[in-house]
């Protein structure tokens, strides 16, 4: 809470002092009148805005989570909680983009509460920007109360946040890398549990066969336990983010896009939606540190984070280096997806030295296309040379043979 006094407050109450002190030492009772009034009217406006109005405020986003561009609406509810007092404000709702620095692009939504009755409540709708991929903070809401005379003004925070996550757009992508080795009835094999190798034990559910029941976990537990296998001859997708702020171009304006790392975004998230469609085991990294596993079926946790991934200043050569040791130790997969701007060009190097640990390495290199620029890579890695996200996921489809 805030209490700051107004300009005619201070200089109201300032006033008031001078005129009280001058009629004592001058006695003249006119003036102690007048500046008694004057500390009086400052004292009113102190317990007036005191006053903190019983507020009952929810907010809920409908969706609160959209891709790029598409529509998405904030309904905001103040109700009133008092018994007999009417609550005279002004709400406003604040509602920004979450970056390292805290809330960018800050708007202001003027929620009119103005004269709410007690027990009575008042809605409000507005949309929510989503021309930027991102996490929007819409709230807390913002009561400002002030005296009738404009002497204080009281500013108050109600209610929580919510937060709507702005996914990078998908561009469809028909073509998948195929596995380390092929199952006998093609390239992917498509039983639904596969009957390969052990992965890990999950809940029954209507439909799993019995004989995959692991009643020795099922008697600890008190609940049937399925013995989930994993089918090695599905390829396995890691998807790599530089999210290095040296590896994309300066922006054309302070807190202002990325292009190219924008375009990076896109292609990841329209690799791993190629990957959830045809039931693919995918994960995504980041240079930065930020890891999701798979999610059978689900693409929402890995869409997530590349609406929370910013550029990062301080990510040099040797956090690359550090990722590419972290996959290298773990191997989550065999086919890596390495998604850089074109000032990475000069750490291919770094992935390529990947091949080892991984049997098959993508690198797509995003941004505007230079002048005598050359295709360069590492021995035996694909690199995909693309102006932004709809270019790669065509650069993608034309890839002859993965």
């Amino acid at each position: 809470m805030t209490a700051p006094i107004t300009l005619r407050g201070a200089g109201l109450g300032a006033g008031g002092l001078l005129l009280t002190g001058a009629a004592f030492v001058f006695g003249y009772p006119e003036l102690a009148v007048l500046g008694t009034s004057a500390v009086i009217a400052v004292v009113f406006a102190l317990t007036y805005g005191l006053w903190r109005p019983k507020l009952d405020v929810n907010r809920t986003a409908d969706p609160d989570r959209v891709g790029r561009g598409d529509g998405s609406r904030v309904t905001l509810s103040v109700r009133n909680a008092s018994r007999f007092l009417a609550a005279s404000m002004i709400a406003e709702d604040v509602c920004g983009r979450v970056d390292l620095d805290g809330l960018a692009d800050a708007a202001v939504v003027p929620v009119p509460v103005l004269r709410l009755r007690a027990g009575t409540t008042t809605d409000v709708a507005y949309a929510v920007p989503t021309r930027r991929r991102g996490v929007v903070q819409v709230g807390p809401l913002r009561v400002n109360r002030r005296d009738p005379l404009g002497l204080i003004s009281f500013a108050r925070d109600h209610g929580g946040v919510a937060r709507i996550w702005v996914h990078p757009r998908i561009h469809p992508m028909q073509a998948v890398p195929a596995g380390v080795t092929r199952s006998m009835d093609g390239r992917v094999d498509r039983v639904p549990h596969g009957s390969i190798t052990f992965d890990t034990l999950r809940e029954y559910v209507i439909g799993d066969e019995l004989r995959h029941v692991h009643w020795r976990t099922s008697a600890k537990v008190g609940e049937l336990m399925v013995r989930e296998h994993l089918d090695t001859s599905l390829p396995r997708i890691v998807v790599l983010l530089d999210d290095r702020a040296a590896s994309y171009p300066a922006p054309e304006s302070p807190g202002g896009e990325v292009a190219a790392f924008e375009s990076a975004c896109e292609s990841a998230a329209s690799v791993i939606a190629a990957a959830v469609r045809e039931d693919l085991p995918v994960v995504l990294h980041t240079v930065g540190g930020a890891a999701v596993a798979h999610q059978r079926g689900s693409a929402q946790a890995h869409l997530d984070t590349l609406a929370e991934a910013v550029l990062r200043p301080d990510g040099g050569g040797e956090i690359l280096v550090e990722a590419a040791n972290r996959l290298r130790q773990h191997r989550p997969g065999d086919t890596l997806v390495y998604l850089t701007g074109l000032r990475g060009l000069t750490d291919l190097g770094v992935i390529s030295a990947l091949q080892g640990a991984f049997p098959s390495v993508v690198a797509g290199v995003l941004g505007p296309f230079e002048p005598g620029e050359g295709q360069t890579g590492g021995a035996g890695m694909l690199m995909l040379r693309a102006e932004d996200g709809p270019d790669f996921a065509a650069e993608w489809d034309g890839v002859g043979r993965w």
